[in-house]
């Protein structure tokens, strides 16, 4: 076998190879057995029918064909490692030359990994929004938890934002009752607008007994973007009833004795919200300005296939849930346009991503141990609900178990990366990478690259 190689791009390159026809023999005898095996001939048992029989048959430019197809992969990367050609994704096979007992001529198109030049990490400066624990957002919380534990209590009065009302609804469309749109006896707080666009301001001021009508644009469904006609009648108003915040409410709602503890905890907790917020803009921060000053390209072929995926994950995802494409669109105010260049820059911020994480993986040699292998199965495993032999074998019958081991080497990469760089928030106040993940164990740590 003789192959080039010829540079198309800095992603792309095309390798023209010549594989003398004596070479093709195992391929040939391959293709003679799979053949043979597959056909019924009178006179001869399946899978050993003689070779100049299947060519009288079969024909032997089928054979030729077959025997083609199987020695391309083969020769093929037999190529690639002659010329330590860097591939990924899918080739664009194109035979070029070939006829019985001669040569086998065919050139391959395929993307390759980029050179990429990594900037200089120490020193590298990233800047995240400056957080400070208010008391206005402690009180928040407070409140939160008081309304966990407040009582709800029936009113004879008009409801107001913030009751809870006893519903009943019926929607319908030029007066065809909508699939859905009947609902009986529901519990709704006013003012949540958890349900239809118009009933919050409807339902305020009724009281227990009345009914009204309201118009609302329905965003799902047969009817999606038509006007329904509501009809809403009230059964009963409630208002909550909260406890007072004082060292008993303390007691009852935490394992602290007194408000003031409960209150310095729960500013304790957000700090440490804030801490993981901040730790989350570095990284996607970080990644975005490295990324662009390594001015990673992307090869364009791993770039349309990871749209088609992206694509198809989502009809999938809609598919299951009943909703249409079209729906689906309409309810985001989008054109197919957009979605196709929302999936295009999405899918190309993550493959550029991982070029440069895998490059850094790469300048410092990192590798993926079987103990830090076992243990991200592990933790995925956990999150699915899964035994994690029974995760393992899963994805080990999808051909998916060696995309755990890359993963887990560019989370590594990543967290080289920030512990190198600079994280300052907007005040010029300099953080630590263990200061933002509050002490959690790297291993345990799955903030993870952003690969959306």
């Amino acid at each position: 076998m003789e192959s080039t190689v010829e540079t198309l791009s800095p992603t792309r390159v095309r390798l023209a190879i010549e594989v003398p026809f004596a070479e093709l023999e195992p391929s040939l005898k391959q293709a003679y057995k799979e053949i043979g095996a597959q056909v019924t001939i009178p006179g001869f048992r399946k899978g050993k029918v003689p070779p100049v029989v299947l060519d009288q048959r079969i024909g032997r430019e089928r054979i030729l064909s077959e025997a083609v197809q199987g020695a391309i992969p083969g020769q093929l990367l037999a190529a690639v490692r002659q010329h330590d050609v860097r591939t990924i994704g899918r080739p664009s096979v194109e035979i070029t030359e070939f006829g019985d007992g001669k040569p086998l001529k065919f050139t391959a198109e395929v993307d390759i990994r980029p050179d990429i030049t990594i900037p200089e990490l120490d020193g590298f400066e990233v800047t995240v929004d400056t957080m400070t624990v208010t008391d206005e957002a402690v009180n928040q919380q407070l409140e939160a938890l008081r309304a966990r534990f407040g009582t709800l209590k029936g009113v004879d009065r008009p409801a107001r934002r913030g009751d809870f009302v006893q519903i009943d609804l019926a929607a319908t469309v030029d007066g065809q009752e909508v699939p859905g749109g009947t609902a009986t006896n529901l519990s709704h707080e006013v003012g949540s607008n958890q349900l239809l666009p118009g009933l919050d301001e409807t339902v305020e001021g009724m009281s227990a007994g009345e009914s009204a009508t309201f118009t609302s644009t329905l965003v799902a469904g047969e009817f999606a973007g038509r006007e329904a006609e509501v009809s809403v009648t009230v059964r009963s108003v409630r208002e909550r009833e909260l406890p007072p915040l004082d060292d008993d409410f303390a007691q009852l709602a935490s394992e602290f004795d007194t408000l003031d503890e409960l209150r310095a905890d729960i500013a304790t907790r957000l700090g440490q919200l804030q801490r993981r917020q901040q730790l989350v803009q570095a990284r996607d921060r970080a990644l975005e300005a490295l990324v662009e000053a390594a001015d990673v390209p992307v090869p364009q072929g791993v770039l349309s296939d990871e749209v088609d995926a992206r694509r198809q994950a989502l009809n999938d995802r809609l598919e299951r849930a009943g909703v249409s494409l079209e729906d689906f669109l309409a309810a985001d105010n989008k054109t197919e346009e957009d979605l196709t260049n929302d999936l295009t820059e999405a899918a190309s911020r993550a493959i550029r991503t991982q070029l440069f994480l895998d490059a850094v993986a790469d300048a410092e040699e990192l590798s993926v141990s079987d103990e830090e292998f076992t243990a991200e199965v592990v933790h995925r495993a956990q999150h699915a609900g899964m035994q994690p032999q029974q995760y393992y074998d899963q994805l080990a019958r999808a051909g998916l178990a060696s995309s755990i081991a890359v993963e887990v080497r560019r989370n590594k990469a990543l967290l080289s990366v920030l512990e190198r760089v600079t994280i300052k928030d907007g005040d010029g106040t300099v953080f630590t990478l263990d200061e933002l993940r509050g002490g959690v164990d790297p291993s345990q740590d799955h903030f993870g690259y952003n690969h959306d």
